[in-house]
């Protein structure tokens, strides 16, 4: 699908407006000026993605749709290439970057295209993310796009998918390793018998222990200082190598370098340990004998790095040499034996001694056993009681002593249980009496004597693993044993095959027969086709490693890699074969696909028309040409073929040297950038773009070069085009904001001036209604519906401006962690006498009290009082509301569902558009047809989504999801305040409120409330200047303050107090019309008690004054208290 360059998607805005005709150029120049690119990226064998100078994803082709699984409109206008890259990658090469150019470069999209920005040319290795969260390897080229005075206007980032080249690399590298471990384990089988399969506990906290820490990518991450001495790295030099630079180990016999234990941890996620006998050699050459083990580091079961633990044992190794050496007869003896001896003392049977036969029995050290009770070793002493007295088994009686051919089961380091024969004989040495147990392992005894097989108990082992198939034969070639692998590669089971058929059987025959000449040819001998021609060379002792198609049972053919061994016993004589054998498989579609790759490479070049590329020799005379060199500068390809290139400069440049020039930069830096002036065929000349970029062999040699040249003369003149455009784009931008802004502070004063006369209408009416003696019943229905207009009237003031302060941008939100059954018990209060009034029943159904969210708690508030009292008004009579929520691993889903009447397709359809009532504008309730539009709005920016489903004589339900968070820690801070009555202490002791107000009717109104209320005397002040006098000089308890005052506003006189060392005691309180919640804010931030806005709520009012009145006794007493 060809690239199509996306306008941003926000709202359409009305034809004709300001806003409509400057998106609607903005989207005109976009088209014009992505109409070359879109015809050169349309390519879908390579991502092509386009950005603007900040990063922002223009032009998203074809091949990055193919490549990342995200479509164009995804991305276009929203997010950078640093959004689909590993962060990881990006993080350190910012931090590479930054030390290799010595500037600071941030993390982010600066540091994908820093070099190309800078004019240096930039091909790297990236992970890039796709839209289903897998990852792949690319290689990525970076290009600067300029206009004409060589700003830049974009990036141009191509990028080719790595995995093929990175999968086949692997798959050779895993096959050698597999191969020369399968070598390694066959050669050393019977040492590897003694070896214990487990190693020692990782444990990161040990005391004296070095530890190095990596990523997943196995950098280093962490040394501490005791790994820094062993090393001989410091934490900042090793930070971030990997960790085979940092922990050099060899074999201390060999000499051969270990495999490190972080490698295999990182792998698999399990715990590792070094083999013994391994030496450290530090960053100075010095050489340490070391232990350690590894482990892996998990975030919800993804390993996502390793620590390994180590320490120096080359101390223990000495004082262990320094023990043989003070007993070294008896050491000497010792070690001489193949059996286990151990020296016990009498009493309690405690180890005293231990030989290297038995360490080597049991696997555990010398060190390790001397102190520990002889049952730890013998599980048959704790079981029988009997047999636990050493001294029954040393007694006289010969017929009750423990002699060779007694067999007991002895229990290794591991656990594991092995069988053996044991002696005991009684010794005395300086007064004390001791015990001599001398065991003999006999698990190969018994092995020998249980096995079904001819071969051994470790080629079973490795047989048994079903990454490969493995074969033995005997020497006639039928087979004896059959592994899982080879049932699972094969589809054979082992019994039908065992002592029935040989692997001549299960292979292709028209191979054996080429095999088998192939061979008599070469080692000048006739070869039978059959068995023999797959083992002769390994019966003569010969390597051979070869490519096999194996038959299925099912008849299907697999290639195979096959290693033949001959089996020979201990008179060097063959007993039989074992073939080892991969599923070749994958390497062989891996294979195929990057031939099939180059080829498409190659093809691919030769059609593309919009570049001219050619590929030149040393020397520069053209080697290969595509189409697009015909189109641009006209040449077919007999024409160009072994030319020169400078025949495409000017005849001045070829003068000059310019060609020679620009290949001898291209050698020096490996790629060069140019733009100028080139000539036609026809002798015409176009303005160009042309990269040179050096070609070299695996050895350094210069190979040739690339040379792309692309022509961009009609591109200047966009450009040019561009500029003018952007001109007026920036000055249309200047007009939309100027008018956004007069809009908002005319809705500012619109408030103000509105709710100004709503304080004196509702605050008497609010006096009336709690009057007395009480309103008669015809007062009383007159005066509800002023109240009910004027909180109708104050809810439109308040949803009016929570539109235009979301459609401005400027909404501030506190996206906190916040419980959801606290904000729902909340909302569940502030509703339930609408509910009750309205008959309708509340159900909030039971959830986990320990769900949090993240989100703005007031906002969330809105949102659900929202949606619950449209669920009671829109509700049929006696009709009912459901609340439940639910939770996955990431969100919590809120429901919130009615038993109304419902919606139809097409009213669902306009449901969120502001001021449309749905037809509800002549019905019973009052509505303006902003609050869905707010919630809706509010549920985005807090991170969120809502839908709706509804279905009409059924109801409606609506559903928003946030985000789920952890449950926080949680201080013990001040109760809520829940009571809805007034608390004013009518009785308490007389205090003074000071209100400060211009307005006559406002003055007189609060007058009127105190006066329900003896115990508070008021003065009032007309101005911020009178206020602040009288303040300090009567010091009132309380001070109520309105902000737009004359001569100086309310938060200029609260600050004259606050600096006051009288005044500054005194709880502040406002009351004011500035009731953006941005004028909240900021007056809490200075410093007001509270912030109440007009019109005046009574109860909310006098509940404010009692918490000020005891903040002020409390202020007042400590002030007193300081005095003394």
């Amino acid at each position: 699908m060809p690239i199509k360059i996306l306008a941003p998607s926000l709202p359409n805005p009305a034809v004709g407006t300001a806003e409509g005709i400057l998106e609607a150029q903005r989207q005109q120049i976009l088209l014009k000026t992505g109409a070359l690119q879109n015809a050169i990226l349309n390519s879908a064998n390579f991502s092509s993605i386009a950005t603007d100078e900040k990063g922002v994803i223009q032009i998203f082709n074809v091949g990055a749709e193919r490549m990342l699984g995200y479509m164009a409109v995804d991305v276009l206008n929203k997010i950078t290439p640093a959004d689909i890259s590993d962060p990881l990658e990006i993080i350190a090469r910012a931090k590479t970057l930054s030390e290799e150019l010595a500037t600071t470069i941030k993390p982010g999209f600066e540091a994908l295209v820093f070099k190309a920005s800078r004019g240096i040319e930039d091909i790297y290795e990236l992970t890039y993310i796709r839209k289903n969260g897998s990852r792949f390897p690319a290689i990525v080229s970076v290009t600067a796009l300029r206009d004409a005075q060589d700003a830049i206007i974009g990036y141009l980032l191509i990028g080719t998918d790595n995995t093929a080249r990175k999968q086949v690399e692997a798959e050779r590298q895993y096959l050698l390793e597999i191969q020369a471990e399968t070598n390694k384990q066959l050669q050393q089988a019977n040492v590897t018998l003694q070896v214990s399969e487990e190693r020692l506990a990782v444990t990161l906290n040990s005391i004296g222990d070095a530890v190095i820490a990596t990523d997943a990518g196995a950098r280093v991450t962490l040394l501490n200082p005791l790994a820094e001495q062993l090393t001989g790295w410091t934490q900042a030099d090793a930070q971030g190598r990997s960790v085979e630079e940092v922990f050099h180990i060899v074999n201390k016999e060999t000499r051969q370098p270990a495999t490190i234990p972080i490698m295999e941890t990182l792998a698999h996620g399990t715990i590792q340990g070094l083999a013994n006998h391994t030496v450290l050699i530090a960053r100075d050459g010095s050489e340490c004998d070391i232990a350690d083990s590894c482990a892996p580091i998990r975030d919800r079961d993804q390993v996502i790095g390793a620590v390994l633990v180590f320490r120096d044992v080359t101390g223990e190794y000495a004082v262990q040499q320094a023990l043989r050496d003070s007993a070294a007869l008896i050491q000497t003896i010792l070690n001489t034996v193949v059996d286990g001896i151990i020296t016990l003392h009498a009493q309690g049977g405690i180890i005293e001694t231990a030989n290297p036969a038995a360490e080597r029995m049991f696997g555990y050290s010398a060190a390790e056993l001397i102190g520990q009770s002889f049952s730890m070793l013998i599980p048959e002493l704790d079981r029988d009681q009997q047999k636990a007295s050493l001294e029954y088994y040393s007694a006289s009686d010969e017929a009750r002593a423990i002699g060779l051919g007694r067999e007991v089961v002895g229990r290794r380091k591991d656990g594991g249980l092995f069988p053996l024969e044991i002696a005991v004989s009684e010794m005395w040495l300086g007064g004390q009496r001791y015990f001599t147990g001398i065991l003999r392992d006999i698990t190969a005894r018994k092995e020998a004597e249980n096995a079904l097989l001819k071969a051994g108990a470790l080629q079973n082992a490795i047989f048994n693993s079903a990454n490969f198939s493995s074969i033995a034969t005997d020497a006639t070639g039928v087979i004896q044993i059959f592994n899982v692998g080879a049932e699972c590669m094969l589809g054979y089971a082992a019994t039908e095959v065992m002592n029935k058929i040989t692997p001549a059987d299960i292979s292709d025959p028209q191979e054996l027969i080429a095999r088998a000449k192939t061979l008599s040819v070469e080692l000048e001998t006739t070869i039978t086709p059959g068995f023999e021609a797959l083992v002769f060379k390994a019966s003569r002792g010969i390597e051979d490693i070869y490519e096999l198609s194996y038959i299925r049972k099912d008849g299907s053919r697999f290639p195979a890699v096959v290693s033949v061994t001959a089996l020979r016993d201990a008179q060097n004589i063959i007993i039989g074969y074992l073939l080892i054998g991969t599923d070749n498989t994958a390497r062989k579609q891996a294979e195929e696909q990057l031939r099939w790759t180059e080829e498409s490479f190659r093809l691919m070049v030769e059609s593309v028309s919009d570049y001219a590329i050619v590929m030149l020799d040393p020397e520069g005379r053209v080697m290969s040409w595509n189409s697009g060199v015909q189109r641009i500068k006209g040449y077919c390809a007999e024409e160009i073929i072994g030319q020169h290139f400078s025949r495409f400069y000017l005849r001045k440049d070829i003068e000059n040297g310019k060609p020679q020039q620009d290949l001898d930069i291209a050698t020096a830096k490996g790629r060069f950038e140019d733009e100028g002036w080139r000539v036609r065929n026809n002798g015409s000349a176009f303005w160009a773009n042309v990269v040179f970029t050096a070609i070299r062999d695996q050895d350094g040699n210069l190979r040739g070069f690339a040379k792309l040249t692309q022509d961009l003369t009609e591109r200047k003149r966009l450009d040019l085009a561009l500029k003018d455009k952007n001109t007026e784009l920036e000055n249309a931008k200047f007009v939309a904001e100027k008018a956004n802004l007069a809009k908002s502070d005319f809705l500012s004063r619109m408030s103000h001036e509105l709710r100004t006369p709503l304080n004196a209408i509702l605050g008497y009416a609010q006096l009336l209604e709690a009057g007395v003696p009480p309103l008669t019943t015809t007062q009383d229905a007159r005066l509800k519906p002023i109240i009910k207009a004027g909180w109708y009237l104050l809810d439109l003031i308040n949803e009016i401006l929570d539109l235009a302060v979301i459609e401005s941008g400027n909404l501030s939100l506190s996206l906190e962690s916040i419980s959801l059954i606290e904000v729902m018990r909340e909302c569940q209060a502030m509703v339930e006498s609408q509910a009750e009034n309205r008959g309708i029943q509340m159900n909030f159904i039971q959830f986990d009290s320990t769900w949090f969210i993240t989100a703005d708690r007031t906002r969330l508030k809105q949102v659900l009082i929202n949606l619950l009292s449209n669920a009671i008004k829109y509700n049929r009579k006696q009709g009912m509301v459901n609340i439940k929520c639910t939770a996955s691993p990431e969100h919590i889903r809120i429901s919130v569902k009615d038993s109304g009447a419902g919606l139809s397709p097409d009213k669902l359809a306009q449901l969120f558009q502001p001021f449309n009532r749905l037809g509800q504008e002549n019905g019973a309730e009052e509505g303006t047809g902003i609050g869905l539009m707010v919630t809706k709005q509010l549920v985005e920016l807090m991170g969120g989504a809502i839908g709706v489903a509804s279905v009409v004589g059924v109801g409606s339900e609506f559903l928003i999801e946030l985000r789920r968070d952890v449950a926080p820690q949680l201080a013990v801070g001040a109760n809520r305040l829940t009571e809805s009555a007034p608390r004013a202490r009518k009785n308490a002791a007389r205090r003074t409120l000071l209100c400060v107000e211009d307005n006559p009717a406002n003055l007189m109104l609060i007058e009127q409330i105190i006066k329900g209320y003896p115990h508070i005397n008021m003065l009032s002040a007309g101005d911020g200047r009178v206020g602040v006098l009288l303040a300090r000089t009567h010091l009132p308890d309380v001070i109520l303050m309105d902000i737009n005052l004359p001569g100086i506003n309310g938060i200029q006189a609260m600050k004259i107090l606050r600096e006051d060392p009288a005044t500054k005691h005194i709880p502040v309180i406002a009351l004011s019309a500035n009731a953006m919640h941005l004028d909240i804010e900021r007056g809490l931030e200075e410093g007001f008690f509270r912030y109440l806005t007009k019109p005046i709520k009574i109860n909310e009012f006098i509940n404010t004054l009692d918490d000020a009145l005891k903040l002020s006794e409390v202020k007042l007493a400590d002030s007193h208290e300081t005095d003394k």
